[in-house]
């Protein structure tokens, strides 16, 4: 439920930001390996700030500490801190086969990926290729939808903000070939719409898919190729591919589970179904993604050269003009062109996402007016905690960049109050045979002064309302999760649903 302390399951996958558990058929990713281009000079450190700022002491203590805690074998970690980079490696590889942790290890990055989605789309914006505002249909006309008349209304950038409508979570792997996106987009027409597009944010991975698959109709290649051709090559990003085949030979970062507090070894956790590419298959390591930082951070131009891929004002139009806001484990403002855009209790805007597959997970954040950047990588399942205390709860924010979360002094409703939320909550979504599945229904109640929710009659979390329709969501026993969820109301103003993780669970009255 709410909280992101829960063992990880097999059918959640490619969450957004900070997330809590994640999964994927263990198909093996294969695809076309190209040479890549030479890259430029990758900037380095002046100094080992580590040795000497007590900031990165206390961050080095912070993710061993979790490490520690969690059963997390290995992590990486890039900063970027008043103009000086600082790239560290953690532990090992593979707890079997151990290898330590360095700056150029490559990780799955989940779905951070969608970034890099949404950066092609620019890049094909600003090539005349692509409109923002014009409906999907303008460039995939065979495009279906569960309402008919979604397909024909929805437009590109709905799609990239999470406003699309339709249920996100489809996880059907549609085989290897360079059609397995065409494949995924046709069967996305068994997806139920749950909300008019633009109306409502609800993560949703399909919708990302489906940009994925507008770039392959408009380049006439592959999403990966483009993705490399457009951004990847061009910004000397080398440990930075989408196939499991292109990262042999590199420093590769194995999947873990944990059990009984240690992890194992999960080998067939690393693949991931192609069909899943652009919402979140890229592989890459932590000086690659502090380098895709200072892209964002920077003016559109390769950072180190002049070699130009996009204007300063298409990387601060991804970042502005945010679609409908909520909750996504923090408090958001909506998202602009993939970038989850949250706000901050200063005023200050922090650009965010971070993703997870199975055993690996990892956090990723921008603030643009303090330059500061901000990268975790991860390869266990107990990643999801340690990205939620570093990226979810203001613990680094603070430090770095001065900046904390909204308030959120929890306070009790009366009993009337609360029964405007109590109910049945329950979510569905595709699996990976591509079956419309209904997963765990969660009966949620009030209880001195909040609520709780139960899961076949067993507490799984409560809830503290501390604004209204807004929760912290706590352990059974009361603990901070560092996340919090909101619920969702209807034309009518009756609430409709739950909103855990950016995903909407629906509401049936209780008693019913």
């Amino acid at each position: 439920m709410p909280g992101a302390t829960s063992c990880v399951t097999r059918r959640t996958l490619l969450r957004a930001a900070t997330v809590s558990a994640a999964t994927a058929a263990a198909v093996p990713v294969l695809g076309p390996s190209t040479p890549a281009t030479p890259a430029p000079p990758r900037p380095r450190p002046a100094a080992a700030p580590g040795r000497t700022d007590p900031l990165f002491r206390e961050l080095d203590k912070k993710i061993r500490a979790g490490m520690a805690a969690y059963g997390i074998p290995g992590a990486a970690v890039g900063v970027l801190y008043r103009g000086t980079e600082y790239v560290k490696g953690y532990g090992v590889t593979n707890v079997d086969y151990p290898v330590p942790v360095d700056g150029d290890t490559v990780f799955r990055i989940g779905s951070t990926t969608k970034t890099f989605t949404g950066t092609t789309v620019m890049r094909l914006v600003e090539g005349g290729r692509l409109a923002l505002d014009a409906p999907v249909r303008r460039y995939l006309p065979e495009f279906r939808t569960a309402e008919p008349s979604v397909a024909s209304r929805v437009t590109l950038r709905q799609v990239l903000n999470h406003t699309a409508g339709w249920l996100g979570d489809d996880y059907q792997d549609t085989g290897a070939g360079d059609d397995a996106a065409a494949q995924y987009v046709a069967g996305m027409v068994r997806l139920p719409q749950l909300s008019p597009p633009g109306a409502v944010f609800a993560y949703n991975n399909a919708a990302v898919e489906l940009a994925g698959r507008v770039v392959e109709r408009v380049t006439g290649g592959p999403y990966e190729s483009a993705v490399r051709d457009l951004l990847i090559d061009p910004l000397g990003m080398t440990h930075s591919r989408y196939f499991v085949n292109e990262v042999i030979g590199l420093n590769v970062a194995a999947s873990h589970r944990v059990a009984d507090g240690k992890p194992v070894v999960a080998p067939s956790d690393f693949a991931l179904p192609r069909s899943l590419a652009a919402a979140g298959g890229l592989i890459s390591s932590a000086r690659d993604q502090l380098r895709w930082a200072r892209f964002h951070l920077g003016d559109g131009t390769v950072p180190g050269s002049r070699t130009r891929l996009l204007t300063r004002r298409s990387l601060v139009a991804m970042r502005a003009h945010p679609g409908p806001g909520g909750t996504l484990y923090v408090e958001i403002d909506g998202v602009g062109v993939t970038w989850m855009l949250r706000p901050s209790a200063q005023g200050v805007r922090i650009v965010q996402h971070g993703g997870d597959t199975p055993g690996q997970h990892s956090g990723f954040l921008l603030v643009p007016d303090r330059g500061f950047a901000f990268t975790l990588l991860t390869n266990s399942e107990g990643g999801a905690r340690l990205v939620l205390d570093l990226f979810a709860d203001d613990w680094a924010l603070r430090r770095f960049a001065g900046l904390s979360n909204l308030p959120a002094r929890p306070h009790a409703l009366s009993r009337r109050e609360l029964a405007r939320y109590e109910g049945r909550y329950t979510r569905q979504e595709v699996d990976e045979a591509g079956q419309l599945v209904t997963l765990e229904q969660e009966e949620v109640f009030a209880e001195k002064g909040g609520l709780v929710a139960t899961v076949e009659a067993k507490p799984v979390g409560r809830l503290a309302f501390y604004r209204p329709d807004h929760a912290l969501a706590l352990t059974p026993d009361g603990e901070d999760t560092h996340t919090r969820v909101d619920f969702v109301r209807g034309a009518g103003g009756r609430v409709e649903w739950l909103r855990s993780g950016g995903r909407l669970s629906r509401r049936e009255m209780a008693g019913k």
